[in-house]
């Protein structure tokens, strides 16, 4: 059994603006640092201690994870497939934009959000791949161990998806808060199929 602490990374000016992130790589701010430091002590003083960090290499995560994996003196190590979902033409603009400017597709992308293709960029599908295929390696790699995860909204919602039998029509929906951290266990062997 492998233990997964799910955290995704603390909060940015971009969150609270309400501007879709994607790929685009803002840094935390000032209350994200706060929030990551808040976590890395909750973890070093209570635990649980990972034996490993592996975060997506988009600042706001390395940033979260950086300051996780020196609290507790584990190594830390990039995982590109744990990216948020690339939103290609929609990365760096206001919600109240994307509705503004592409309505139809942003609808689609509020009701059914796995069959639609952000302009440009990805879709669920295609991050569920990637980041299930990242999370099978930790997996492999980590037999027993207690594993954190840094990410963002959609890959930590997908492995929810995967683990805890949310309803995948939710994805977008499903609550995953910035700078705290879950706990899965996860039989090392396990394999699941993409939805």
């Amino acid at each position: 059994m492998t233990t997964l602490l799910l955290i995704r990374h603390g909060e940015t000016d971009w969150n609270v603006e309400g501007r879709y992130q994607g790929q685009a790589d803002p840094p935390l701010n000032a209350r994200g640092l706060a929030q990551a430091h808040a976590l890395a002590q909750q973890l070093q003083e209570k635990g649980p201690k990972p034996a490993v960090v592996y975060a997506s290499p988009l600042r706001r995560a390395w940033q979260t994870a950086t300051i996780v994996a020196q609290a507790v003196a584990a190594p830390l190590k990039a995982e590109p497939r744990l990216k948020e979902i690339h939103l290609g033409a929609w990365e760096g603009v206001l919600a109240t934009e994307i509705a503004r400017r592409w309505p139809e597709l942003f609808h689609a992308w509020e009701v059914a959000p796995w069959q639609t293709r952000p302009p440009g960029g990805e879709t669920i599908a295609e991050v569920q791949r990637r980041v299930y295929a990242a999370v099978d390696d930790i997996l492999a790699r980590h037999p027993d161990q207690t594993v954190a995860v840094v990410a963002h909204r959609l890959p930590i919602a997908l492995i929810k998806i995967r683990y805890q039998g949310y309803d995948p029509e939710e994805v977008r929906r499903i609550p995953v808060p910035n700078a705290q951290y879950e706990i899965l266990e996860v039989p090392s062997s396990a394999a699941f199929p993409v939805r």
